[in-house]
């Protein structure tokens, strides 16, 4: 079974950078697919950030040109370089993951396994 822990977050300025990381346990398949999504209170789960075996880096447009998705792979972990923060970047972001390595689920998103979270905070 496949295990996410996120860490990084905190609380950041306006304009200021955070690196989260997702650390995934129990995964073994090549076909990999991790994601980033965001929860803010009172608002629906918002797709941040993703990257596949399939698919280089990809993510919401609320976020293109600020944030970096990558992964190390040998790590079976991924990051999110945050840039140029705003309060509007307030929320749980959490860590989504393929859990078979099935070809066809690494296609569809959200992925099946997620992690708790790691709060982000940015003050004006």
């Amino acid at each position: 079974q496949v295990r996410l822990v996120e860490s990084g977050g905190g609380l950041v300025q306006t304009g200021g950078s955070l690196n989260l990381s997702c650390t995934a346990s129990g995964r073994s398949s090549e076909t990999y697919a991790m994601a980033w999504y965001r929860q803010a209170p009172e608002k629906d789960r918002e797709f941040v950030a993703g990257i596949s075996w399939s698919v280089g880096p990809f993510y919401g447009d609320s976020v293109k040109g600020r944030f970096v998705v990558s992964m190390n792979n040998a790590k079976n972990t991924l990051y999110l370089q945050m840039n140029n923060l705003t309060p509007e970047d307030t929320a749980n972001y959490l860590c989504n993951a393929d859990s078979s390595g099935s070809v066809m689920s690494t296609m569809v998103l959200p992925y099946d396994t997620w992690g708790q979270g790691t709060q982000v905070t940015v003050s004006a």
